[in-house]
């Protein structure tokens, strides 16, 4: 048993130095960006709609919890955002947020976006792609 190789020993050393069995190479700053805000778009409206059952809908106020629980599990996605500026992070958000916003107008309350609504979050979305990826200066 003490004569078999290990893989990697018969690899060639230059091989050897680069390759690991399990490693993934570094995610995207761009889709780990655009990910993070979808993820807390999603928690901040679940966490909001809570709260707006809660005090317009009727709900009981253990929605509250669930809710809470959301707004927190947002802000730390929000916080987790690889920006340098918290301002431009949570700027950049506001266009994923009102897309996010009217998907679900559409999806759990049945209301289908019109035109103006569709322009405006193209709008936003535009503005927020400046915002997070426009030439900056030194």
């Amino acid at each position: 048993m003490g004569n078999i190789a290990h893989p990697t020993d018969t690899e060639p050393k230059a091989r050897r130095a680069t390759s690991a069995p399990f490693c993934f190479p570094a995610p995207d700053p761009a889709m780990t960006t655009i990910a993070l805000y979808v993820a807390a778009a999603l928690a901040e409206i679940a966490g909001c709609f809570a709260v707006w059952a809660w005090w317009r809908l009727g709900a009981g106020a253990l929605w509250l919890l669930p809710g809470l629980a959301a707004l927190a599990l947002f802000a730390w996605l929000l916080a987790q955002v690889p920006a340098a500026q918290a301002g431009r992070a949570f700027a950049a958000y506001g266009g994923i947020y009102i897309t996010a916003s009217l998907l679900w107008l559409w999806l759990a309350e049945g209301r289908r976006p019109d035109l103006w609504d569709l322009t405006g979050a193209l709008l936003c979305l535009l503005g927020a792609a400046a915002i997070l990826w426009g030439p900056r200066g030194a």
